[in-house]
């Protein structure tokens, strides 16, 4: 056999766990420490916390003879002597920082799953499971995303797109417009009143609650009533976003198709 056939025969090294699905191994952790042999090993422990204060440290001082009489016979000196001049001026310093761009300022990007109608699952926070519809991306980065309302309680809220899932199922919202007036500074959070003894009576201890404005209630009226025709059309859609995402026994995050 010539020596490019032997080259060409050698079986190539790979992984004795092999993959599933990205980031699931056929083999558990405590499975692979078996194929591996590990407990053959020597393995050394870790050093406790204990063990590392009672290290010993490099001396930072020594002890010189002195002469003289009445000088003590020894002194105690420093290895690493303090320098003698510092400079009068700081000595301007670039930041590690230096050059990187602000957060406003980055670029924001969207995953290519994702896209106007697109229906998602959110993973966070209380409507956590629900499937929204996605209308689009703020300023920030940040999707705007509604229930609608009507269906599933989701008012219009802003999501993050690394805790959501994004699902094959669209609607086709191209003739939909989406009120210029939903910005970032929308849906700033109010600061509330906190209540204080030296205004009025001593015992006003009412704190200020959070209520929705008109203007919000109108605007989700605007969007919800150009969505509702438009989900009414496709067949089943009201009941799917209605309905809630969750797992149960038998199924398998690495076999599930959204």
């Amino acid at each position: 056999m010539a020596e490019g056939d032997k080259k060409a025969a050698k079986k190539k090294h790979g992984s004795r766990n092999p993959v599933l699905v990205r980031g699931i191994g056929r083999y558990s952790r405590s499975a692979m420490a078996a194929r591996r042999a590990m407990y053959k090993r020597k393995t050394k422990a870790p050093v406790t916390k204990i063990e590392k204060k009672l290290k010993v440290k490099a001396p930072t001082k020594t002890t010189k003879p002195v002469g003289g009489d009445k000088n003590g016979g020894n002194r105690v000196v420093k290895l690493r002597k303090m320098p003698r001049y510092y400079p009068t001026e700081d000595v301007a310093r670039k930041l590690r920082s230096h050059g990187n761009k602000p957060f406003s300022k980055h670029t924001r990007r969207l995953r290519s799953a994702i896209t106007p109608g697109t229906v998602l699952i959110l993973l966070t926070g209380r409507h956590r499971g629900k499937r929204v519809v996605f209308l689009k991306q703020l300023a920030s980065g940040l999707l705007l995303v509604t229930g609608p309302l009507a269906i599933n309680r989701v008012p219009l809220r802003r999501a993050h797109q690394k805790f959501v899932i994004a699902t094959a199922t669209k609607v086709d919202i191209s003739s939909m417009k989406v009120p210029k007036t939903l910005t970032d500074a929308y849906f700033k959070k109010k600061r509330l009143r906190k209540p204080k003894h030296q205004e009025g009576e001593i015992f006003d201890t009412e704190k200020e609650k959070y209520a929705v404005t008109e203007q919000r209630k109108e605007d989700q009226k605007a969007v919800d009533s150009q969505l509702l025709p438009l989900i009414r059309k496709v067949p089943h859609m009201k009941d799917y976003l209605r309905s809630q995402f969750f797992l149960s026994n038998g199924v398998y995050p690495h076999k599930l198709v959204f």
